[in-house]
This record gives C-alpha cells, sequence and structure tokens, in this order.
C-alpha cells in the first residue's frame, strides 16, 4: 500500500520539517531523513535501518522503489508526496525526488569496533561547520581510515548538511563520538599514539612515523586543541607553510596528514 500526501497541512509533513531542522527532535526520536537515491544507497550499505520512503512519482517514479527495496530486510512504509509537498521537505535545492526515514545509530565509544591491530584514526574536536565534518568525513572515507572520532560535538552527525556536504560518507565511515577526556582515556586504553596538529614544540608531520597504532587530532582553525589535547599528546605535528598565515582548513589539513600515514602503510 502507497499511502499518499498532498497537503503541506498533513501532521506527517510537519514532523519531517521538524526532524530535517531540529537536532533535539532527531535525538527524542532516533530517526533522520536522507535525500538522494546514492546517499540511501549508502545508507544501506552501512547497514542502517530504514522505516518508510518518501517519493515524488514526477521525479521519481514508484518503480525505482523496488530496487532500494531489495536493500532491506524490514518492508518500510512508502509514501507519495506531491511535488510542493515534497519541494517543501527537501533539503537540498536539487535532488531525484526521493527520501527515506532512518533509524539513528549508537554511535558511543563504547560501540566503536576496531578491526585493525594497527588502526589509523582521524580525530576532530569541536568541529562547527558541517561543510568541514563532511569533508573530513570524505577524507577519512577516501582514505579508508579505521575509525572518525568526534570529540565535544557541537551538532549531531545526523544533520542534513553533514549528510549532505559528506556525500553519504558519514554512512560509510566507522564513526564514535565522545568528550576529549573520553577519547583520551580510550586511544590510552588501545595503546594507540596520539599526533596533533598545534604550532607548539612540533615536529615536521613528514618526520613522523605513522605505521604504528595511530590517531590524528585536529582542532578548529580559530582556535586549535585544546590544552587537555596537548598535555596528552604523543607528539605535536605541522604543516610547514611558507605564506603569510599559519594555519589552513581543517580538512585540507587533516587530508595532508592523514595520506602521509597512508603512504607510509603502503596505502593498505
Amino acid at each position: 500500500m502507497i499511502k499518499q500526501i498532498s497537503s503541506a497541512q498533513n501532521p506527517a509533513v510537519k514532523r519531517l520539517l521538524q526532524l530535517q531542522e531540529k537536532s533535539r527532535n532527531r535525538k527524542k526520536e532516533g530517526v533522520f531523513i536522507v535525500e538522494g537515491l546514492r546517499e540511501i544507497q549508502l545508507a544501506f550499505k552501512g547497514k542502517f535501518i530504514c522505516e518508510e520512503f518518501f517519493f515524488c512519482d514526477s521525479l521519481f517514479p514508484a518503480e525505482g522503489l523496488r530496487e532500494l527495496n531489495t536493500n532491506t530486510k524490514n518492508k518500510p512504509l512508502i509514501t507519495e508526496l506531491s511535488k510542493d509537498v515534497y519541494e517543501k521537505i527537501a533539503y537540498r535545492g536539487s535532488t531525484e525526488g526521493v527520501m527515506a526515514l532512518f533509524r539513528s545509530k549508537e554511535l558511543s565509544l563504547d560501540s566503536l569496533q576496531l578491526s585493525s591491530k594497527n588502526p589509523l584514526l582521524l580525530i576532530a574536536e569541536a568541529p562547527e561547520k558541517p561543510g568541514n565534518i563532511g569533508a573530513l568525513l570524505r577524507t577519512a572515507d577516501a582514505a579508508n581510515v579505521d575509525a572518525v572520532i568526534i570529540a565535544n560535538p557541537k551538532t549531531d552527525l545526523f544533520n542534513p548538511n553533514i549528510i549532505r556536504s559528506s556525500v553519504g560518507c558519514v554512512f560509510t565511515n566507522n564513526i564514535a563520538v565522545g568528550t576529549t577526556s573520553e577519547i583520551i582515556s580510550f586511544l590510552k586504553k588501545h595503546k594507540i599514539s596520539i599526533y596533533t596538529a598545534a604550532l607548539q614544540a612540533s615536529k615536521n608531520y613528514s618526520e613522523i612515523d605513522f605505521t604504528n597504532s595511530s590517531a590524528i587530532v585536529v582542532g578548529t582553525e580559530a582556535t586549535g586543541l585544546s590544552k587537555e589535547w596537548i598535555d596528552h599528546s604523543t607528539q605535536n605535528i605541522i604543516i610547514p607553510m611558507s605564506g603569510e598565515i599559519d594555519s589552513m582548513n581543517v580538512s585540507v589539513a587533516a587530508g595532508i596528514l592523514i595520506f602521509e600515514a597512508k603512504r607510509q602503510r603502503g596505502f593498505s
């Protein structure tokens, strides 16, 4: 059975708008919205559970849902939205006319599984801009790091801006969140060296041996890393720069550091 909604005043539409716009609603209900065919497919690949599909027939014919439905063991509800209603809910300016409601996952450190005996982790402390978070997740996916950990997050990772800017890599990475103290304890427990991107008492990143269990830690462009990270660092590292400023975009810096580590590891 396919339910149809053509009125923007429908309670279901108001609920979806709240889920798109408010983190507290996503957290309270334990669900979030994914827009676009590729992103939905990546959410399935990441073993997220779909509760409901929403589509606009003039943009995405119902037949296209058959392929998506083969990716799920449960039977999601299917709702057809009029074009006006769909465009009201859609967060992105251009989308294929399909979105889905997925259940959130537990992202605590306790649930984080490291399959490698010699892991490479990317850690970002208090990133604020969804675009930067998305770019970090894309870098982590490209490098196939063992996990991405967000310290003291400023927003939930199922924010539609993060899903969009990560082009679905929020679903392809092994992700956890926690406080700085919790993450440091986790790293020490697992005997993972901590390499912090910082200006003080730093070594050139190319002089560091990243072939052992390593966590590369980056902070915000405005304030850098907190003192707690510096105090517990195995070694501060720096990317030498020849220009007038002493900082670069956090996702660019993370990419340089992560891919140096991958180069040393033979890109395994």
